[in-house]
């Protein structure tokens, strides 16, 4: 009998190792190497064996990548166009995708929301392992939700799940959680490294074979980032994140990593009674600003996936009573406001390093592009100068280490957007300047720090 083969993996970074060690060399992280179980390689009988020695199936045929059919993959509707947004048009026949977030973001009930209603047209599998199906009924019942057609399954053996999908040929297999499957030959307990990263491959291999829909639910950690081995976020083929606090009624569904579409793409849906509804014009819900305008407010353009959305940035400098003074953002990098703070210093003349800087984007947006520095560094100026910036007023651009504005892309495409909106000014690097501003709109190219300064 062969001798099972183990492997140690890092739950960080998904690094294999051959023996257990006390730090990842990857990542450099202590005490995240979890042993798993290997399947033992048998090499057919009978097979061929090419000029390496090694036997396998020599019948493949070689394609040309020339000759590859490029015909448009099909997809299936969600239901709700910003999931389907944020997915890249669709699902897509044989794809896994995971969906993650923290308790309370409101996973559940987007599949569960998705299921009901595709279930009038499709065949539909739902598994829970972490609720009963009166709980799942109790939930579709006060979302007033279809629940004809839908096919329901509480397991958590994952042997019995593929046996159950095999035998009802389901369109979409919705598995909620896979930190609750489990395989019987591993020995780890479910939620393991080895359980979750084994599980998820059973199940893709099977969605992959059968050009079944999988639709993974999975728990984030503490730090935000996907719970299980790394190596998960590999395996499958779409990876979204659904962001919002239990204080919030928003919700922002951001994709992390997509084979079939762009990346970064970002739905906005709303936390109602009757469950989550998207939201067509994400820009209205984040500019419910006052009438009277406050200093250290402004308001900034950022591109998130294929469209523009503005949002608005709020800073408060105030006067420190510490050696050290803090600097607190939320929404965007904060070593990145260091820096900023630096430039605005160097360049623009103001000294903060006596001051403590607070900054946050407001809605919760998580700003990741680099276009928002133009508009951090003069919310910053309006507060430490305690005056009001024009509520018409909307700005964007990249900030250099010299003081240069530097461009961003979709320059024109975020100015239309303001536009749209009624801003009336623009400030905006002169690269991203239209050569005809929209109607009833000032735009202001401006090269430099200084330049953003002298326009205000």
């Amino acid at each position: 009998m062969a001798k099972a083969k183990s492997a140690f993996v890092c739950t960080e970074c998904g690094a294999e190792y051959r023996k257990w060690q006390g730090q990842c060399n990857s990542c450099q992280e202590w005490n995240t190497l979890s042993e798993i179980r290997l399947a033992s390689a048998r090499p057919g009988s009978g097979a061929a064996t090419g000029r390496s020695g090694y036997a396998g199936d020599l019948s493949r045929d070689v394609v040309d990548l020339s000759n590859v059919d490029l015909s448009e993959v099909p997809r299936l509707s969600s239901t709700f166009a910003e999931f389907d947004r944020v997915l890249g048009g669709g699902l897509v026949p044989g794809s896994a995708v995971l969906l993650g977030g923290n308790p309370g973001a409101g996973k559940s009930t987007l599949l569960l929301q998705t299921a009901c209603k595709l279930a009038q047209q499709r065949r539909i599998l739902y598994v829970t392992g972490e609720e009963s199906l009166s709980q799942v009924a109790m939930r579709a019942h006060r979302l007033q939700l279809p629940t004809s057609g839908l096919q329901m399954l509480a397991e958590t053996s994952v042997e019995t799940i593929l046996a159950v999908a095999d035998r009802e040929n389901p369109e979409i297999l919705v598995i909620d959680s896979i930190q609750t499957m489990h395989l019987e030959d591993i020995s780890s307990t479910p939620g393991g490294v080895a359980q979750v990263r084994e599980s998820a491959a059973a199940l893709t291999r099977f969605a992959k074979q059968t050009n079944t829909v999988l639709l993974l639910v999975g728990h984030v950690t503490k730090d935000g980032t996907l719970a299980g081995p790394k190596v998960l976020e590999h395996m499958i083929d779409a990876s979204l994140l659904l962001e919002g606090g239990a204080d919030s009624r928003f919700r922002t569904l951001r994709g992390q990593k997509n084979r079939f579409g762009a990346v970064n793409e970002l739905g906005v849906f709303a936390m109602l009674e009757q469950g989550l509804k998207e939201v067509k014009n994400p820009s209205a819900i984040f500019l419910s600003r006052p009438e009277q305008q406050a200093p250290g407010s402004l308001v900034m353009v950022v591109w998130e996936g294929t469209r523009p959305i503005l949002v608005e940035v709020q800073a408060l400098v105030d006067e420190s009573a510490l050696g050290n003074p803090r600097r607190v953002a939320v929404g965007v990098d904060q070593n990145r406001l260091a820096m900023l703070l630096a430039v605005l210093n160097r360049h623009g003349g103001l000294f903060t390093g006596d001051q403590d800087v607070f900054l946050n984007v407001v809605g919760g947006v998580k700003v990741l592009e680099t276009s928002a520095d133009l508009a951090v560094l003069l919310a910053v100026v309006s507060s430490l100068q305690n005056r009001a910036l024009p509520k018409e007023l909307v700005v964007f651009g990249e900030v250099g280490l010299s003081g240069e504005i530097r461009p961003v892309p979709s320059g024109q495409e975020r100015i239309s957007e303001a536009a749209k909106h009624g801003f009336l000014r623009a400030i905006v690097p002169r690269a991203n300047a239209p050569k005809q501003a929209p109607k009833g709109m000032e735009v202001i190219p401006v090269d430099k720090l200084s330049d953003a300064l002298d326009a205000l």
